[in-house]
């Protein structure tokens, strides 16, 4: 009797969880009505089977419960019964099979009139490609990829030319409009999810593949790799941006196009070191940086790090907190650099500073040893030895300062840096910057990222460490 009441509460249970529970499907925000159509025929459908069986196996562990004057009839064939267990059963399988293969005829058929998007994704992040007004998007090839030329693209093919090249997270779509998204991976297996537009489609490396759909809705959306893809899976995060189709043509025509990049004169390295001269008085005349003014080192950092950086400041995305004030102090000095070819002047004069030298630890302290492992984490994206990593976005650490970098990590931990919604990289930081959790845990990376270089031996001898 008490199983028969607990097989009959766990049904109930399992109802009442199902219909009174707030976790469901996000609002809809797509043309893909037919998706939640066909989800929740399969929930109707294993739902009911689910409360009939139970509930019949709770009727007949009551009815033939045990009892010493009945003898149980032994029949192992019953044709009648087969007969309509197998027509039953087909039937089910049929009414949750059919509507999805309506709804992937549609899948594989996008609209004539749809506009292309070409999204590239790669260890922790996404990218994105727009035809230009030719509508077709221009080739492009592995072998291509370089610092310089992150889509691969080939420079041969006068179709790629106006294409809108999009260095960021973020993508913008107009809304009421039927999208194709073109989706290639640049390293491993990736998946392009948003579970508002009730999209998901794996990338795999070496293929093309592809979905599409009808943005319904103005507003934010997250993009999610649903596919196990390294150690920072879980912060590979996007934003889709509907916008009114207005604002979408105003966003597309400020973007860079790839002939504009290609017809970018060359950096004049002495005209970034006449522009570094205001900021020379914080960070040193050879960027070396300046403990006393709290200003980092700069000389050797990569040139795309540190434009990035300067735009964050100069756009409020990065120094935007009370308690950033060294950070707000950045912010208000970047207006001396008038626009974005000033700042890869100096961000390229900066980079061609030398940088501190990488070297092997061959007697590392127990501090050192503890600050290896946890550093492992790190260096997923940042590299082993703390060089920095272009294709994770992950900028250069060895010889920067311990005190600078003790910072940043507690910033981040805190929220004070990485919050804003553009700085993408930096909500990654925010996540990944957990896995240390006490000070003494973030003294031993940072005494490692130290030992890496040169720079290491001033703290090592304070801290009397073993090492050279």
């Amino acid at each position: 009797m008490a199983i028969t009441i607990v097989i009959v509460l766990l049904v109930i249970g399992s109802l009442v969880f199902h219909f009174a529970s707030p976790w469901w499907f996000t609002p809809l925000a797509s043309n893909w009505q037919s998706i939640d159509d066909t989800i929740n025929i399969a929930l109707w459908v294993t739902g009911i089977v689910f409360v009939l069986v139970n509930l019949f196996l709770a009727y007949v562990v009551y009815k033939y419960r045990f009892n010493k004057n009945r003898k149980a009839d032994y029949e192992p064939e019953n044709k009648k019964l087969e007969g309509w267990l197998t027509v039953v059963t087909s039937a089910g399988v049929a009414a949750m099979l059919i509507p999805g293969l309506f709804v992937w005829a549609d899948i594989i058929e996008p609209p004539e009139d749809s506009h292309i998007v070409e999204i590239v994704a790669q260890q922790w992040h996404w990218t994105y490609r727009f035809p230009g007004d030719d509508g077709q998007l221009g080739k492009t090839a592995i072998e291509f990829i370089t610092e310089a030329n992150p889509f691969g693209m080939d420079e041969s093919d006068p179709a790629g030319l106006d294409d809108y090249l999009i260095a960021s997270n973020e993508l913008h779509l107009p809304v009421n409009k039927p999208v194709k998204l073109v989706l290639r991976s640049k390293d491993v297996l990736h998946n392009f999810a948003v579970p508002q537009f009730r999209v998901k489609m794996d990338l795999v490396p070496g293929l093309m593949t592809y979905v599409w759909f009808t943005p319904s809705r103005v507003g934010s959306y997250d993009i999610l790799c649903e596919e196990l893809c390294g150690v920072a899976h879980f912060t590979m995060r996007g934003r889709v941006m509907v916008d009114e189709q207005a604002v979408f043509d105003n966003w597309l025509r400020g973007q860079e196009t790839y002939a504009s990049i290609m017809a970018k004169p060359p950096l004049d390295y002495e005209k970034g070191k006449s522009l570094y001269a205001g900021c020379a008085a914080c960070h040193g005349v050879d960027g070396e940086g300046n403990e006393a003014m709290k200003a980092p080192r700069l000389a050797g950092l990569s040139k795309w790090y540190l434009s990035r950086q300067l735009k964050y400041f100069r756009d409020k995305v990065r120094g935007g907190s009370d308690e950033d004030v060294p950070g707000q102090q950045m912010a208000a000095m970047s207006v001396l650099l008038p626009d974005d070819y000033a700042i890869e002047q100096v961000a390229g004069y900066l980079a061609s500073l030398n940088k501190p030298e990488i070297k092997t630890i061959s007697i590392p302290s127990p501090q050192v040893t503890n600050g290896n492992e946890l550093y492992q984490t790190c260096a997923s994206c940042h590299g082993q030895k703390a060089e920095g990593n272009f294709a994770t976005n992950a900028p250069r650490l060895a010889g920067q300062h311990p005190w600078y970098l003790k910072r940043q990590i507690q910033n981040y931990q805190l929220g004070i840096r990485g919050r804003h919604l553009r700085d993408l990289y930096g909500s990654q930081m925010m996540m990944m910057s957990r896995v240390l959790q006490d000070e003494k845990a973030i003294d031993a990376v940072v005494t490692h990222i130290d030992s890496l270089s040169e720079q290491g031996k001033q703290i090592d001898s304070v801290q009397g460490a073993g090492h050279e």
